[in-house]
């Protein structure tokens, strides 16, 4: 297939979703559908044994979730720069690391873009968090290396990285008309990132050097499956024995549970020494029947369906303010638990604390104070979280919100920002 001269592909390869935009020259930004009519592809692999056919996205979520035998992966960028990522697991019989995994979703990602526009691009811009890891520089920059490593598994040449809040600035900055001074907050699945930017339809030139724009930038480690994680651990994991008090007045060691709320942990648990490590736990409980419906969840492989079920509630009680219901009949014939809107920000509050005191650092930072800011602009999905944006105009007063495209917002920012 040729190559489009000046054409570039952003690609937000995101936690727990992705999507890519094109533009060619200085035209528009324009978003590819990644997977039906969705513009977001869910981060998911599902490696079926069944017809031997890798499955992504919704397709693989749902493929798992109607019982094929297969593996599910979701979650595969929380690995970057860590060890664990050059580690070999076995799918369908072949030995492969979960780098070469997250080439393999690259590559679909490509494959799909090339499907709608026909052609190759001259250069790719992968979007990055501003940490990949916390206070450690030298595993930030091993997980950006990796990432280009995989990219380049994938067939991609003509790779750059970019900021994804700045990506996410850039393309709100075709929204407006006047110069504004933002706070941009990418709440994604896996980190949230802040960057302070001065924008405006005159600063928008095609070639222009934006780096005296860029005021501040601050990122934390706490995103999206963070919360569905502390929301499994209060609401899901005690059916299966977390926090139980068995003999000698003892908890339930709880490495297992912490795992099985985190997504890309979970399926090291499905592993015949951790299935035997989980069955040893029996002589620490005093109710069997936990320790049963744990077995059930690690035997069954529910965890995913367990995980997904979790973060389904947290969006419902999100949008609608009210309850919802973990019906958990897959494990126990009747099991039900659930929260409320109440609970659910209780639960959360101090890791939204976390987020906030990040974005005040960043305005701080560009030595501002929230009243010099002209809008907050919020990007990625889990900025939709009624609790977060609660939290955040507690601090930020009369700021105004601007919800933006959630999902596609930094994939159209990366290929602007490359403009030129």
């Amino acid at each position: 297939m040729s190559t489009a001269a000046g054409a570039t592909l952003g690609i937000d390869f995101g936690t727990s979703n992705s999507a890519a935009a094109w533009r060619v020259g200085d035209g528009p930004a324009r978003p590819l559908q990644l997977e039906g009519e969705h513009f977001a592809l869910p981060t998911a692999l599902f490696f079926n044994a069944e017809d031997r056919r890798v499955h992504f996205g919704r397709d693989a979520v749902a493929q798992y979730l109607t019982g094929a035998d297969g593996r599910l992966m979701r979650s595969l960028k929380s690995l970057l720069g860590s060890a664990l990522l050059l580690e070999k697991t076995e799918v369908n019989g072949q030995a492969i690391s979960f780098q070469d995994i997250i080439g393999i979703f690259l590559k679909e990602i490509v494959a799909r873009a090339r499907q709608q526009t026909g052609a190759a691009p001259a250069r790719v811009v992968l979007g990055r968090p501003v940490h990949f890891v916390d206070d450690d520089p030298a595993r930030d920059a091993l997980a950006q290396q990796m990432l280009l490593q995989a990219a380049h598994a994938a067939g991609l040449a003509n790779v750059s990285f970019q900021l994804e809040p700045i990506a996410a600035a850039f393309d709100y900055e075709q929204r407006i008309t006047r110069d504004s001074v933002v706070l941009v907050a990418d709440i994604g699945g896996g980190t949230s990132d802040f960057t302070v930017v001065r924008l405006g339809p005159a600063r928008a030139r095609p070639g222009a050097d934006r780096t005296q724009d860029v005021l501040a930038t601050r990122g934390v480690h706490v995103g999206g499956t963070d919360f569905d994680q502390k929301l499994s651990l209060e609401h899901a994991m005690p059916l299966l024995g977390f926090r139980h008090i068995g003999p000698g007045q003892r908890e339930v060691p709880s490495a297992v549970f912490f795992d099985l709320a985190t997504w890309h942990l979970i399926h090291w648990r499905y592993v015949p020494r951790a299935l035997r490590e989980a069955q040893a736990l029996r002589v620490n409980y005093t109710d069997l029947n936990l320790h049963r419906r744990l077995m059930t969840v690690l035997d069954q492989r529910l965890g995913h369906h367990l995980a997904n079920d979790v973060e389904q509630a947290k969006i419902a009680t999100s949008q609608t303010g009210g309850a919802a219901v973990l019906d958990l009949g897959y494990i126990e014939r009747g099991l039900r638990s659930g929260f409320d809107a109440g609970a659910m920000a209780q639960y959360l509050q101090a890791l939204l604390a976390r987020v906030v005191q990040c974005a005040q650092e960043c305005v701080q930072a560009a030595g501002l104070q929230p009243s010099d800011l002209t809008a907050i602009y919020l990007t990625g999905g889990s900025s939709a979280l009624m609790p977060f944006q609660r939290a955040l105009q507690a601090a930020f007063g009369d700021t105004p919100l601007v919800e933006g495209d959630l999902f596609g917002g930094v994939a159209a920012g990366l290929v602007y920002g490359a403009a030129g």
